[in-house]
């Protein structure tokens, strides 16, 4: 197909495409003359992959691109390609001071703790550990560190909706496809959960605290 054909089924303008060509998102196209060149199935697929990282991922040009290079990576593993993903649309968090709160220091620890005691093969400094740390931190420093009593609870929860991600990752068998579900599922997929929860909210407290109908 040639690149306005192409710009048409990705809904990706000619000049972003050109763009991507350039600072090595996209692979370029095959020459058929010194002024045109044809595209493939490939390059939608890359183009869907680039516009998810982007616009739902929140990733800059550069955090595509390592994201890219991992999904072009023979070597890697599905296992690490996907990790690398994941890792990249977690928030960061970093602390203003030159030395964390005590607060921090101990939600850390509570995090490496239930890492090792669940046996998850994750490790402390993971950026999702880390999210997990700051927000233990700031329920503590609220007055609310008794949420760190219920983690497992959480946890729990947590594994299931793990499984039902990934089960649903797994139909895919492109490298792209996988990439661009984790990547979609990751942050669209919080914010379906994140409803789903509030929902479940608003039901158990008409069944705890409800006195009217």
């Amino acid at each position: 197909m040639r690149i306005g054909e192409l710009s048409r089924r990705a809904g990706v303008s000619v000049p972003t495409i050109k763009y991507y060509v350039r600072e090595g998102l996209l692979p370029a196209g095959r020459l058929t003359s010194p002024n045109q060149a044809s595209y493939e199935e490939l390059h939608v697929r890359r183009l869907r992959l680039i516009r998810a990282l982007l616009d739902v991922g929140g990733l800059s040009v550069a955090g595509v691109r390592e994201v890219i290079a991992a999904v072009d990576d023979p070597e890697r593993s599905v296992h690490k390609m996907l990790g690398t993903a994941a890792d990249r649309v977690v928030p960061r968090y970093e602390h203003p001071g030159d030395e964390p709160e005590d607060s921090l220091v101990a939600a850390r620890a509570a995090v490496a703790d239930l890492l090792a005691r669940r046996g998850w093969h994750a490790y402390p400094e993971a950026p999702a550990a880390e999210a997990l740390a700051v927000a233990l931190a700031a329920l503590d420093d609220v007055g609310h560190g008794g949420f760190a009593e219920v983690l497992d609870d959480y946890a729990d929860a947590a594994e299931r909706v793990a499984r039902t991600d990934l089960d649903y990752v797994a139909r895919n068998v492109d490298r792209e496809e996988l990439v661009e579900s984790v990547v979609v599922g990751t942050v669209l997929g919080d914010a379906m959960f994140a409803a789903l929860r509030r929902l479940a909210h608003i039901d158990a407290s008409d069944r705890l605290f409800g006195t009217e109908r």
